[in-house]
């Protein structure tokens, strides 16, 4: 899929803290998101209240935001960076 040029930065919605032995599949696809995200050019903006995942990692957004996943802290959030894009998918039920 080409590139979309009107797009310049995307809110990327991380799980937040997760059982042992579920949900480490939206770590993995958060992260994997990101970077094919970065190295097409797009500024990633992160949300995750989960401090000890990887996807929290500096490199992977180009900010990151370690709150709580609720729809007050996305609004703020949102009004703050402006994204063009909003990707929810990666965080499971808590970003959906």
């Amino acid at each position: 899929m080409p590139r979309n040029n009107e797009l310049k930065k995307i809110l990327l919605i991380g799980s937040g803290p997760i059982v042992i032995g579920q949900g480490c599949e939206f770590d993995y696809s958060g992260v994997q998101a990101c970077k094919a995200l970065r190295e097409e050019g797009y500024q990633v903006v992160l949300v995750n209240s989960n401090p000890a995942t990887i996807m929290t990692d500096p490199e992977f957004a180009d900010r990151t935001y370690i709150e709580p996943i609720t729809a007050e802290v996305i609004e703020a959030i949102i009004e703050r960076e402006k994204p063009d894009a909003l990707l929810p998918t990666m965080g499971g039920q808590t970003a959906l």
